[in-house]
């Protein structure tokens, strides 16, 4: 049996143990934890919020595969950049300087 010691627990000299458990030809390990305390002056909700409807299509899975996207564009812009030897300002025509010239 293991033994886990936290600082942040209720009790600092209480451990949390750890019991193994077998189910058929699985092991399984379930664990017993006791929470820290909460920050004075933080409260639990006493109920779940309400949540409305999204604005104009503004949704988790829009914005996870708009970031997506986002990432595959500049992937590609950096893949095209490597291939040409140009920046994105020099294949559109913009002069641009040395910098600072520096070689690397």
């Amino acid at each position: 049996m293991a033994a886990i010691s936290s600082s942040f627990l209720q009790i600092p000299n209480q451990h949390l143990l750890l019991k193994p458990k077998q189910i058929s030809k699985k092991s399984v390990v379930s664990f017993k934890v006791q929470a820290a305390k909460l920050p004075a002056g933080v409260q639990l909700p006493k109920s779940q919020p309400n949540f409305k409807a999204p604005f104009l299509g503004f949704t988790k899975t829009a914005e996870i595969w708009n970031s997506r996207a986002c990432m595959m564009g500049l992937i590609g812009t950096f893949i095209v950049e490597l291939i040409l030897n140009k920046g994105v300002l020099e294949m559109i025509g913009v002069e641009i300087g040395k910098g600072l010239d520096i070689p690397l």
